[in-house]
């Protein structure tokens, strides 16, 4: 039977996100819960509030962690009658918790490794939450076929680990029904989130590739929530990830997270690379911390690896000094070199690799054959498969024929373990093992490595094991393709394909004299047992603390469908700007100051042709023709262009090229504003400017009458970026002499005369029409990109110096809901036409003489 809270799926795959928690007849976990587990009708609407205003019923913060399974283990009781619980001690959420403040309230909201009948789903929903504080997502079947097996396994996993779907029998082909799923059982999850949620005073922790679309559900129904998200696994290359269908609308969910969290650079640099590249954000480095601007948010990135739990291992440590498996494998192995593999059956572990390379190092050290033994450790496959039955075949194959040809009666050199291990076990593997080999060929973490260095370390005070009262060693291995190989420095670090590198690898590490072992095994430790699981979970939170610190100072918004969904976070004091309001302070006005940027603000940026419509001019002449008004349009163009098209506007001022050109009016000369006529600087710009266009495909140069601009908007977004700082260096570096001012823009890198912007001509305009008794008090300034931006600002300043008076009725407006220096905005050019051509409409006549402009 479907589960009631899956709903619309159609909808939701068509891109109209249905408003969750319309059915009143269903009851919902309390999202404040003052006593636990008890189930309460909430008002509806209460639950579809985005953010109250007023104060909050909770005082303790708390966190909601959110992953695809809990942290608690299932089975059903002896007589079959209900279920029974306990926590899951090897699961990673249960441990996130040691991080936090001792007094923060934690509760976890996943689904159940079991499938739990639908009769029994409310009891279970209330046994959880009472006594475990967590709160079960039931998927049906066909769901969480789709969702887990289907897209998860087939699709995210294979790719995040750089395997390609080549072909039909190879990876698969992309199955859109399987991503309906995977939207469907994200859903679901959310609707768990918000019937537990209080959303102005919890965090959301999210955790792992399942649940990438989860953030738009929740940010669509909470605005202004706290919410973070960590990736487990590896993120790929920009050049792997395209290949996904869905590649963007993942982005962008991600995206509404708070702080996305890494395990390494490299991963971080992947996601950087492919919103760089697919969504066009650049990031920001400040202070240590790498952030991205999206619509008025910071969006901060975490990189920090995971740890381990030291508190479980060492308990297990006390245990296994007692435990008759230390001594039994002693005496199994006595006499014998260990290496030691742990790993799950899967893909991308290399686990014949690195019987490969064990075979590699008996042939070519044949002082190791009697000697040496690997033991591999399988751990059950998560998954299944056709991949999975080749690569155990394949691993079965390896491990006969290197026993054939190396084993000895009383020596077998490997020893295959193809069976569930506990950590106690493991433990005790780890004990007598001389090194640790991971030849993973991509893996998220891995934290073999740091379980073996803490197991060798000891617990101090134990007497059983033989490392425990002389000096500890250890050694490793590992992959350079895991997430924890840049953290261990002192261990032999292989390319596990290279199968002769990594079998004189393992000849060194354990041929190595016990001094540098020793070397290796204390900086290990000393990295492991600080950087634990603790300290992760602690580093991320404060990271989530300090990103969110501003979120309810700042007006908020939704904007956009499906997963184009995204939050507009802007300052409080900014607003569209009214008609009505405009037009009531431009009619009491006597001197009116009114500027325009041309593109992207009267001209839309998309229109190939740039000529202005019939309509932009004769509203254009109607506004400039009031002899109250001194109308300028204020542009990066040049003159020649504005002057043809603005021909039939006489009483328009223009001012070109940011203001280095300057027209009052049609029949007034051009005047020249720059510090400098002197444009001997060209023969020097242009040059390195062509010598970096040869060098980069898709750029070119803009040559302007006082200015020289170089494009890379049609280059490779990454290398057109490097090639921009390097011009910029290269640029400021031979002109340091000149008079010239370099910038970098949006895709540019701009050489124009210095004291030329489009915020000192609107000073000069506001100080001549001061100085001619005419001080305007009515500003209107309108622009869309970021030189338009020193146009508000130096609005600011000329109030400040008296240049505008402090009655002065001020429109500073951009285009588009973004941040701005501008305290109000409208939406495109659409609306910037229409608002000017109401002021048009009740402007004065135009003057019967010509002449009523002043000069700078």
């Amino acid at each position: 039977m479907m589960s009631r809270s899956y709903t619309n799926l159609l909808d939701l795959a068509s891109g109209n996100f249905p408003v969750m928690g319309r059915d009143k007849e269903r009851k919902r976990l309390p999202r404040v819960m003052t006593v636990a587990g008890v189930i309460s009708e909430l008002d509806d609407d209460q639950t579809n509030s985005v953010a109250s205003d007023g104060p909050s019923s909770v005082l303790v913060e708390r966190v909601i962690i959110v992953a695809n399974q809990l942290p608690v283990k299932a089975k059903r009781r002896p007589d079959n009658k209900g279920w029974s619980f306990s926590w899951d001690e090897d699961s990673l959420l249960l441990h996130i918790k040691d991080g936090f403040p001792d007094d923060m309230e934690v509760i976890y909201v996943g689904s159940l490794k079991v499938e739990v009948d639908l009769s029994e789903q409310d009891d279970v929903s209330q046994l959880l939450l009472e006594r475990f504080k967590c709160a079960p997502a039931f998927l049906p079947p066909d769901i969480l076929a789709r969702y887990y097996h289907g897209f998860c396994k087939q699709h995210l996993w294979p790719l995040f680990h750089y395997m390609l779907p080549f072909s039909a029998s190879h990876g698969g082909r992309f199955d859109r029904s399987l991503w309906e799923g995977y939207v469907a059982a994200n859903k679901m999850f959310s609707q768990k989130v918000i019937e537990v949620i209080n959303p102005e005073d919890d965090y959301v922790w999210i955790h792992d590739y399942h649940l990438m679309v989860l953030p738009t559900f929740l940010r669509r129904r909470f605005n202004r929530l706290r919410m973070g998200f960590f990736l487990h696994s590896p993120f790929p290359s920009s050049e792997i990830y395209r290949t996904l269908p869905e590649r963007e609308e993942i982005l962008k969910a991600l995206l509404n997270s708070d702080v996305i969290g890494f395990h390494t650079f490299d991963y971080a640099r992947h996601f950087l690379s492919c919103c760089s590249r697919m969504l066009g954000i650049e990031y920001q480095s400040k202070r240590g911390y790498i952030g991205l601007e999206y619509y008025g948010r910071t969006v901060g990135i975490k990189i920090m690896p995971v740890g381990i739990h030291m508190g479980q291992i060492e308990h297990v440590l006390r245990l296994a000094d007692k435990d008759w498996r230390v001594a039994e494998l002693k005496q199994q192995f006595k006499g014998k070199t260990i290496l030691l593999g742990v790993d799950d059956m899967d893909i991308f572990k290399g686990v014949n690799l690195k019987l490969l390379a064990m075979e590699q190092m008996l042939k070519l050290h044949p002082k190791w054959q009697g000697k040496a033994v690997l033991v591999q450790i399988a751990n059950p496959a998560r998954g299944s498969g056709k991949d999975i039955e080749e690569i155990q075949a394949e691993i079965q194959a390896s491990c006969k024929r290197i026993n054939e040809n190396f084993g000895q009666p009383g020596y077998e050199p490997i020893v295959f373990i193809d069976r569930p291990v506990s950590l106690s076990e493991r433990t005790a593997y780890y004990n007598i093992a001389e090194c640790v080999v991971v030849t993973a060929v991509r893996d998220g973490m891995n934290l073999t490595p740091y379980e073996y260095i803490v197991c060798r370390q000891g617990i101090s005070g134990s007497d059983s094991s033989s490392e425990t009262n002389g000096p500890k060693k250890s050694m490793l291995v590992v992959s350079e393709f895991i997430g924890c190989s840049p953290s261990l420095s002192g261990a032999i670090r292989v390319n596990p394909w290279n199968i002769e590198a990594t079998a004189e690898a393992l000849n060194e590490a354990i041929s190595m004299a016990d001094a540098e072992q020793q070397l290796r095994h204390e900086k290990h430790y000393r990295y492991v047992s600080t950087h634990d699981v603790a300290y992760w979970s602690r580093s991320f939170f404060q990271d989530m603390e300090r990103t969110c610190r501003d979120h309810f100072r700042r007006r908020c918004w939704g904007i956009g469908l499906s997963f184009g969904f995204r939050v507009v976070a802007l300052d409080p004091n900014f607003r569209k700007l009214s008609i009505d309001v405009i037009e009531s302070a431009y009619t009491k006005a006597k001197n009116r100051a009114i500027l325009l940027d041309y593109d992207g603000t009267v001209m839309p940026q998309t229109s190939v042709d740039k000529t202005p419509s019939q309509e932009v001019i004769s509203i254009i002449n109607s506004l400039s023709g009031d002899v109250n008004n001194t109308v300028f349009i204020v542009s990066g163009r040049g003159r020649a262009s504005l002057d043809k098209w603005f021909s039939p506007c006489k009483k328009l001022g223009i001012a070109a090229e940011h203001g280095y050109y300057v027209r009052w009016s049609s029949n007034k000369e051009w005047d020249i504003y720059g510090q400098s006529c002197d444009f001997g600087w060209i023969q020097i710009a242009e040059p390195v400017m062509k010598l970096y266009t040869e060098a980069t495909d898709g750029s070119f140069i803009e040559t302007k009458e006082s200015a020289l601009v170089w494009h890379h908007r049609d280059a490779d977004p990454g290398f057109g970026s490097s090639q921009a700082k390097e011009m910029l260096d290269h640029l400021e570096s031979v002109l340091a002499n000149e008079p010239v001012a370099v910038k970098s823009g949006q895709f540019i890198v701009e050489v124009k005369p210095q004291g030329v912007s489009k915020g000192i001509v609107a000073e000069k305009i506001f100080t001549s029409m001061a100085e001619s008794g005419r001080q305007a008090d009515f500003v209107l300034c309108i622009g869309d990109d970021r030189s338009d931006e020193d146009m508000f600002e130096i609005i600011g300043h000329a109030l400040n110096s008296g240049i505008l008076s402090s009655n002065t009725s001020v429109f500073a407006c951009t285009v588009g809901q973004k941040p701005s220096k501008a305290k109000y905005y409208l939406d495109d050019t659409t609306e910037v036409i229409t608002m000017l051509e109401a002021l048009a409409e009740v402007s004065g006549p135009p003057p019967t003489e010509a002449g009523s402009g002043s000069t700078l």
